[in-house]
């Protein structure tokens, strides 16, 4: 605890030392540099790689992503253009997509910031978090989707923790050392497999460098040498500091980020870290319990965490390869009653290595092979007391392991002409392996000791893209996958609603082994049309099948971070979705928007409910008896489902005040999941509307807004309850310049102040399990200082 807590005081010192250096070059100036009006870049997430520059008040052409491929074979290395950076205020609309694509740029998480993917993404149209511990845990959820239904990736990769085994599990990726976030729907998800019916939420950074860097002036010209126009390939070495503190949980982070390159070697190498106490709430967290002091904040809500990673590539005529090694740590402590009164925190551990290259030949059939590979080795241990009363029994409690190993490979085929459109093909091949353990040190004799016993999964897929364009304003996409997926473990033969081992051990089945193979098959196809006024509109109709991931055949067992014991379902059969989306999109000019409509219907959705039975380690009562136990049952089951809904999102630049743009911005989702009986799917999020102004000019950037949350009166019948409404202010001033550059100085700074909750509301997040004693954040302001030398 103390050396996490050393490591993030001294990237944030020694951030704050290379801050007053950067300011002396600031203040000689007599003027800031003016800044220029970019365009904002975003990245396609379809096999069909290609990156669209989206144009906002600027001309700006539009480039293709990756390496430069070089017919004229004439340098040894051809390195790709620097990146754009993103207008202040703009909002990023992908167009070139066949299905929604959220984007949030570097600038936007510098400013919003936020430990976990969750809480970055909390406020954006279709999304949310699962926010089961604040800061510290929290997954993305897309349009109701959770876990088993949302991929993560980093860099081309599943991130490999357990977020996806539990809602207590941290994300092992953080917003320090990322660049840029996109959350992917539709066809171009088939790519990350069948899991990602939701969507994949993917992450992206430096750590394995794609292009040579560059530097705008060589370092030795500071000392009055003469040297040449830099070059790509010529010796570079830049670096970033981010760093931010925060009042509602006292909190401190800090990341340093360095990247150098010469000749065909790049390298990169980042480390961070962050520290929070608990955080602030405006009233008491506990509907069911109101006897218990909190003195104005979250129990058991503290959170540490920090990481680091070096990774290198190796440039070559047409392509490139690289590798990557990778740790992230986190101890955090798991709020609500139990976690309170349990002093439950997680301690958490993951290496990771990844190798992504790729080639582009010089031949007439291929265009480009690009692949990615990446080993986990992730590990967390859940601690806390075993008796409240007795401060001697804190121990290990349940310990997750998850040993993963992928490989992906792609190939993309140079465009033909097919008379009818021009054809381009991706085809791709993944394969992956991996093996879990939850073993628990409390009775290893039983037959429930642990979540589950140990089990192994072993999948194969191969998919193809194809996208026909029938004319500059006309593309169409046809897409296909099909998998095999192997999965083993052991469960008890079976595990009645009520049982006691320790009265009767053959009140729960004997151990039976599983062996099961499923073959999942996905198709989807998709139209993006060009119409007058800058306008795009899409279509997309999918078929997905889901193989059941092991925790939901193999669970038997008390999960004590959540509280809850968990019981799966062998005979879970495949879950399949059919959906269908619209969309009108508007990237360009002073109104830009998207709007998205959908409709899913799933065939033997798996979800995790509730029985309102409780539970101890070896036992489970029914709801009506008045000795309720400390765990609450939830069984995986099957039923059909209907999920429909859609979202809005757009900005107006009004018109010019005071040297820049000011302009309105407004947003709007809804999501209705309902079984075919009527019921209600549970935990799903409620109806979000919200708007407001914002101001900026070549540096600055202005902006207050307000969320407003329904309430969610959509609920299970059995062991959920209502959740009010809220309103979510918040504020932000930010300023961004170039700076004139020396040995000592940074050549760019962006600083700001962020303000969330500002109303102090009492939220409570309508998805999470422990919404009724965890409250969101209060009143809190965040300050940030980002410098690039």
């Amino acid at each position: 605890m103390t050396s996490q807590r050393r490591r993030a005081q001294c990237l944030c010192g020694a951030s704050l030392l290379l801050l007053g250096a950067a300011a002396m070059p600031a203040m000689a100036q007599d003027k800031p540099a003016p800044t220029e009006l970019p365009a904002v870049e975003v990245t396609a997430p379809s096999p069909i790689v290609r990156r669209q520059t989206v144009r906002v008040r600027t001309t700006a052409r539009v480039t293709r992503g990756g390496t430069a491929r070089n017919r004229e074979r004439g340098p040894e290395v051809a390195a790709a253009p620097a990146p754009a950076t993103q207008q202040q205020g703009v909002l990023p609309i992908v167009t070139n997509q066949f299905a929604t694509v959220t984007v949030v740029p570097n600038e936007e998480i510098r400013r919003e910031g936020g430990g976990q993917l969750g809480d970055l993404l909390f406020s954006k149209p279709g999304i949310t978090g699962s926010s089961f511990a604040p800061g510290a845990s929290s997954r993305p959820i897309i349009r109701g989707l959770d876990v088993n239904r949302v991929g993560i990736v980093e860099n081309g990769t599943n991130s490999n923790g357990a977020s996806d085994l539990g809602e207590d599990h941290f994300v092992p990726i953080d917003t320090l050392a990322t660049n840029q976030v996109e959350v992917v729907r539709g066809p171009a998800a088939l790519r990350y497999g069948s899991t990602s019916i939701g969507g994949v939420v993917s992450a992206t950074n430096n750590r394995i460098p794609d292009t040579l860097p560059t530097c705008a002036a060589p370092p030795f010209q500071s000392f009055g040498m003469s040297a040449p126009q830099a070059t790509p390939g010529a010796p570079c070495v830049t670096a970033e500091t981010r760093t931010a503190v925060s009042s509602v949980d006292r909190g401190v982070e800090g990341g340093v980020l360095i990247d150098a390159g010469a000749g065909n070697f790049a390298l990169h190498a980042d480390a961070y870290g962050r520290k929070t106490s608990d955080y602030a709430i405006p009233a008491y967290p506990y509907l069911a319990d109101q006897t218990r002091p909190v003195n104005g904040r979250q129990p058991n809500s503290a959170t540490q965490s920090d990481g680091g990673s070096i990774g290198g590539s190796y440039f070559f005529q047409g392509g490139f390869i690289g590798a990557a090694i990778t740790q992230n740590d986190a101890l955090y402590h798991i709020p609500g009653i139990d976690g309170a009164d349990h002093n439950t925190r997680i301690d958490g551990h993951q290496t990771k290595v990844n190798v992504k290259g790729e080639y582009r030949p010089d031949a007439a059939a291929i265009d480009t092979i690009r692949f990615w590979a990446g080993a986990t080795n992730y590990k967390h241990n859940e601690i806390g007391l075993a008796d409240p009363a007795d401060p001697s029994s804190d121990g290990v409690r349940q310990t997750f392991t998850n040993k993963e190993q992928e490989i992906r490979t792609e190939v993309q085929l140079m465009p033909f002409n097919a008379r009818f459109a021009e054809v381009t093909t991706a085809i791709g091949f993944q394969a992956g392996h991996q093996e879990l353990t939850a073993p628990s040190p409390d009775d290893p004799g039983s037959p429930l000791n642990g979540l589950w016993d140990p089990n192994k999964n072993n999948r194969l897929a191969g998919y193809v893209f194809n996208e026909l364009k029938f004319s500059e304003t006309t593309k169409a996409q046809i897409a296909g996958r099909i998998e095999q997926v192997n999965l083993s473990g052991t469960t008890p033969a079976f595990i009645p609603p009520v049982f006691d081992v320790n009265i009767d051990p053959a009140s729960v089945g004997p151990a039976t082994p599983h062996n099961l193979h499923f073959t999942p098959k996905s198709a989807s196809i998709g139209l993006i049309q060009n119409l007058p006024w800058d306008l795009v509109a899409s279509i997309t109709g999918q078929y997905v099948e889901r193989a059941p991931k092991p925790a939901e055949l193999f669970s038997r067992g008390a999960h004590d971070a959540t509280a809850t014991f968990d019981i799966g379902n062998p005979d879970l059969g495949i879950e399949t979705a059919k959906s269908i989306e619209v969309g009108l999109r508007r990237a360009t000019g002073p109104l830009r928007f998207e709007l998205t409509g959908y409709y899913t219907k799933f065939n033997g959705f798996i979800y995790r409910r509730l029985t309102g039975n409780t539970c101890d380690d070896a036992a489970c009562v029914d709801i009506a008896n008045p000795n309720q136990l400390e765990l609450n049952q939830a069984r995986y089951s099957q039923r059909d489902a209907t999920f429909r809904g859609g979202e809005f999102q757009s900005q107006l630049d009004v018109g010019a005040f005071n040297g820049g743009i000011w302009g309105i911005e407004n947003q709007l989702d809804v999501v209705r999941a309902t079984f075919t009986d009527g019921t209600n799917v549970p935990r799903i999020p409620p109806l979000r509307m919200g708007g407001g102004l914002f101001w900026r000019d070549d540096n600055w950037l202005m902006r207050i807004n307000l969320l407003h949350a329904f309430p969610q009166n959509n609920i299970a019948a059995v062991a959920e309850t209502p959740t009010p409404g809220y309103n979510l202010l918040k504020a932000e001033v930010s300023y961004k310049t170039k700076l004139s550059q020396n040995w000592f100085g940074a050549r760019e700074m962006m600083v700001g102040l962020v303000g969330n909750n500002l109303l102090n509301e009492s939220i409570r997040n309508s998805v999470s399990y422990t919404k009724d004693e965890v409250l969101m954040p209060g009143i809190g302001v965040r300050a940030f200082a980002n410098f690039k030398f």
